[in-house]
Protein backbone atom coordinates (compact mmCIF):
# COMPACT_ATOMS: atom_id res chain seq x y z
CA UNK A 1 0.00 0.00 0.00
CA UNK A 2 1.39 3.36 -0.88
CA UNK A 3 1.52 6.21 1.58
CA UNK A 4 0.06 8.35 -1.21
CA UNK A 5 -3.19 6.35 -1.23
CA UNK A 6 -3.49 6.56 2.54
CA UNK A 7 -2.85 10.30 2.48
CA UNK A 8 -5.37 10.73 -0.35
CA UNK A 9 -7.99 8.85 1.68
CA UNK A 10 -7.23 10.93 4.77
CA UNK A 11 -7.55 14.11 2.70
CA UNK A 12 -10.92 12.88 1.42
CA UNK A 13 -12.10 12.32 4.99
CA UNK A 14 -10.94 15.79 6.00
CA UNK A 15 -12.72 17.33 2.99
CA UNK A 16 -15.93 15.76 4.29
CA UNK A 17 -15.26 17.15 7.76
CA UNK A 18 -14.63 13.70 9.26
CA UNK A 19 -12.28 13.48 12.24
CA UNK A 20 -9.28 11.21 11.80
CA UNK A 21 -9.28 9.20 15.01
CA UNK A 22 -6.49 6.66 15.59
CA UNK A 23 -9.06 3.85 15.24
CA UNK A 24 -10.46 5.26 11.97
CA UNK A 25 -6.93 5.66 10.64
CA UNK A 26 -6.14 2.04 11.59
CA UNK A 27 -9.33 0.67 9.97
CA UNK A 28 -8.61 2.61 6.79
CA UNK A 29 -4.98 1.51 6.70
CA UNK A 30 -6.00 -2.12 7.30
CA UNK A 31 -8.46 -2.00 4.40
CA UNK A 32 -5.89 -0.39 2.11
CA UNK A 33 -3.45 -3.21 2.87
CA UNK A 34 -5.99 -6.03 2.81
CA UNK A 35 -6.37 -8.25 -0.21
CA UNK A 36 -8.91 -10.59 1.39
CA UNK A 37 -12.07 -8.44 1.62
CA UNK A 38 -12.37 -8.70 5.41
CA UNK A 39 -15.50 -8.73 7.51
CA UNK A 40 -15.89 -6.18 10.32
CA UNK A 41 -15.02 -8.98 12.75
CA UNK A 42 -11.81 -9.74 10.81
CA UNK A 43 -10.81 -6.08 11.08
CA UNK A 44 -11.67 -6.01 14.78
CA UNK A 45 -9.57 -9.12 15.48
CA UNK A 46 -6.64 -7.72 13.50
CA UNK A 47 -6.68 -4.41 15.38
CA UNK A 48 -7.73 -5.43 18.91
CA UNK A 49 -4.11 -5.91 20.03
CA UNK A 50 -3.28 -2.34 19.03
CA UNK A 51 -6.58 -0.93 20.36
CA UNK A 52 -7.66 -3.12 23.32
CA UNK A 53 -10.51 -0.74 24.23
CA UNK A 54 -11.97 -0.70 20.71
CA UNK A 55 -15.26 -2.55 20.20
CA UNK A 56 -16.72 -4.26 17.16
CA UNK A 57 -19.31 -1.45 17.14
CA UNK A 58 -16.47 1.05 16.67
CA UNK A 59 -15.29 -0.89 13.64
CA UNK A 60 -18.83 -0.97 12.20
CA UNK A 61 -19.28 2.76 12.82
CA UNK A 62 -16.00 3.54 11.07
CA UNK A 63 -16.89 1.29 8.14
CA UNK A 64 -20.26 3.03 7.86
CA UNK A 65 -18.55 6.44 7.64
CA UNK A 66 -16.00 5.20 5.10
CA UNK A 67 -18.77 3.59 3.03
CA UNK A 68 -20.94 6.71 3.11
CA UNK A 69 -18.07 8.84 1.79
CA UNK A 70 -17.31 6.29 -0.93
CA UNK A 71 -13.90 5.12 0.24
CA UNK A 72 -15.13 1.61 1.03
CA UNK A 73 -17.57 -0.78 -0.64
CA UNK A 74 -19.72 -3.15 1.34
CA UNK A 75 -19.90 -6.52 -0.39
CA UNK A 76 -22.90 -8.69 0.39
CA UNK A 77 -23.02 -12.10 -1.21
CA UNK A 78 -25.89 -13.82 0.53
CA UNK A 79 -24.03 -15.04 3.58
CA UNK A 80 -24.57 -13.45 6.97
CA UNK A 81 -21.41 -11.31 6.96
CA UNK A 82 -20.73 -8.29 4.82
CA UNK A 83 -17.22 -7.95 3.54
CA UNK A 84 -15.46 -4.68 2.90
CA UNK A 85 -13.27 -3.54 0.04
CA UNK A 86 -11.27 -0.33 -0.27
CA UNK A 87 -12.79 1.40 -3.28
CA UNK A 88 -9.66 2.46 -5.19
CA UNK A 89 -10.44 1.32 -8.73
CA UNK A 90 -13.35 -0.14 -10.63
CA UNK A 91 -13.06 -3.89 -10.51
CA UNK A 92 -15.14 -7.03 -10.26
CA UNK A 93 -15.08 -10.03 -7.94
CA UNK A 94 -14.92 -13.77 -8.37
CA UNK A 95 -16.20 -15.75 -5.39
CA UNK A 96 -15.41 -19.33 -4.44
CA UNK A 97 -18.63 -21.23 -3.80
CA UNK A 98 -16.84 -23.62 -1.46
CA UNK A 99 -14.74 -21.49 0.91
CA UNK A 100 -16.09 -18.00 0.21
CA UNK A 101 -12.74 -16.57 -0.92
CA UNK A 102 -13.21 -13.34 -2.91
CA UNK A 103 -10.63 -12.28 -5.48
CA UNK A 104 -10.48 -9.01 -7.41
CA UNK A 105 -10.16 -9.05 -11.15
CA UNK A 106 -9.98 -6.13 -13.50
CA UNK A 107 -11.94 -5.93 -16.70
CA UNK A 108 -13.00 -2.88 -18.66
CA UNK A 109 -16.01 -1.42 -16.88
CA UNK A 110 -19.30 -2.24 -18.48
CA UNK A 111 -20.39 1.37 -19.04
CA UNK A 112 -22.17 0.32 -22.24
CA UNK A 113 -24.42 -1.98 -20.21
CA UNK A 114 -25.37 0.88 -17.90
CA UNK A 115 -26.11 3.13 -20.86
CA UNK A 116 -28.22 0.46 -22.57
CA UNK A 117 -30.09 -0.25 -19.32
CA UNK A 118 -30.94 3.45 -19.04
CA UNK A 119 -32.17 3.59 -22.62
CA UNK A 120 -34.29 0.46 -22.36
CA UNK A 121 -35.78 1.05 -18.92
CA UNK A 122 -35.73 4.80 -18.42
CA UNK A 123 -33.83 4.32 -15.14
CA UNK A 124 -31.11 6.70 -14.06
CA UNK A 125 -28.40 4.08 -13.41
CA UNK A 126 -26.10 4.87 -10.49
CA UNK A 127 -23.84 1.81 -10.61
CA UNK A 128 -23.67 -1.89 -11.36
CA UNK A 129 -22.13 -4.99 -9.85
CA UNK A 130 -20.94 -8.11 -11.60
CA UNK A 131 -20.06 -11.27 -9.71
CA UNK A 132 -18.48 -14.42 -11.04
CA UNK A 133 -18.79 -17.66 -9.06
CA UNK A 134 -16.75 -20.84 -9.18
CA UNK A 135 -14.29 -22.90 -7.20
CA UNK A 136 -10.84 -21.56 -6.30
CA UNK A 137 -7.68 -23.54 -7.03
CA UNK A 138 -7.26 -24.61 -3.39
CA UNK A 139 -10.82 -26.00 -3.20
CA UNK A 140 -10.39 -27.73 -6.56
CA UNK A 141 -7.33 -29.52 -5.19
CA UNK A 142 -9.36 -30.73 -2.19
CA UNK A 143 -11.88 -32.50 -4.43
CA UNK A 144 -11.64 -36.30 -4.41
CA UNK A 145 -10.04 -37.57 -7.58
CA UNK A 146 -12.20 -39.90 -9.70
CA UNK A 147 -10.42 -42.93 -11.14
Amino acid sequence: MSDDKLQEAIDTLRNYGVRITPQRHAVLEYLLNSMVHPTADDIYKALEGKFPNMSVATVYNNLRVLRKIGLVRELTYGDSSSRFDYNSTEHYHIICEECGKIVDFHYPTLDEVESLAEQVTGFDVSHHRMEIYGKCEKCQQLEPQEH
